[in-house]
């Protein structure tokens, strides 16, 4: 064997020396990887505090990155909280409701139509004709949650939250009063209280705006039964026209007082 033969075999038998180990190195390192990660596996379902501490890691680091590129964090509870929903999941009839007061009003259809489905759900339960309920809502605040009179009646329904303070317990406090749904059910519960008061829807109107005892209330309750009116026709599928809201404010020299006989409480937070 020359030399030159000598020396291509030394280079052979070398090369496929550093092959073989380089595989058995791979080969052992993969091993290791997955005897590592099904270890990693197993403590984790194993110790379920394991795994949500690192979720918890997670989510911090996450949001840290979050606020570091953007300058505020994720609120993914956010659309939980939102009074909205697409009118479009709405029935035909709860729908035309929807998108007629959101024209009306001048406010987004998307809250609305959570109103309007609110009034149908709580007008089942309670007797009373969804259309009548957004008719008081219209009237007394124009859908603005937030609203105020100078008496003191306040939201959606512009309930007087110092009178009827006991009804906003089950949904936490006074405070609720500028949440739509809770001030949606306790005006209809002091709506309904007024009406089986009085024996009639007129009669509980006065009752409930705070007029009882007074020879005129404003025409508050001429403008909420034509409110009224104009609703059932357009839940009828009929074409009415949106006029300008008159939005009249509860009377102010007088306040609602608290019926003598309460119904049983209807909501239960």
């Amino acid at each position: 064997m020359t030399a030159t033969e000598k020396f291509t075999q030394g280079m052979r038998t070398f090369l496929s020396d550093v092959a073989q180990g380089f595989f058995e190195i791979t080969h052992n390192g993969f091993a290791l990887l997955g005897l590592a990660v099904m270890f990693a596996v197993l403590t984790v379902t194993a110790r379920p505090e394991i795994r949500q501490a690192g979720e918890e890691q997670l989510i911090a680091w996450l949001q840290e990155r979050q606020i570091a590129l953007t300058g505020f964090g994720s609120d993914k509870e956010a659309i939980d909280r939102a009074t909205a929903i697409n009118p479009q999941s709405l029935p035909k009839t709860q729908a035309a409701v929807a998108f007629w007061l959101s024209k009306k009003y001048d406010v987004a259809p998307e809250p609305v139509s959570a109103l309007v489905a609110e009034a149908f759900e709580i007008g089942t339960k309670t007797k009373l004709d969804p259309t009548l309920i957004l008719a008081v809502m219209a009237i007394e605040s124009g859908f603005n949650p937030f609203a105020q009179s100078p008496v003191g009646a306040q939201g959606l329904m512009q309930v007087m939250t110092q009178i009827h303070s006991d009804k906003y317990k089950s949904f936490g406090g006074k405070l609720a009063a500028f949440d739509p749904v809770s001030n949606l059910r306790v005006g209809v519960k002091v709506l309904q209280e007024c009406i089986a008061r009085a024996g009639s829807v007129e009669g509980g109107l006065r009752l409930y705006v705070g007029a009882s005892n007074q020879e005129t209330e404003g025409g508050y309750t001429a403008k909420v039964l034509a409110e009224y009116s104009r609703l059932q026709q357009v839940a009828a599928g009929k074409s009415v026209p949106t006029m300008s809201p008159s939005i009249v404010p509860a009377v102010q020299p007088v306040k609602q007082q608290e019926p003598t006989e309460n119904v049983a409480s209807l909501f239960q937070s």
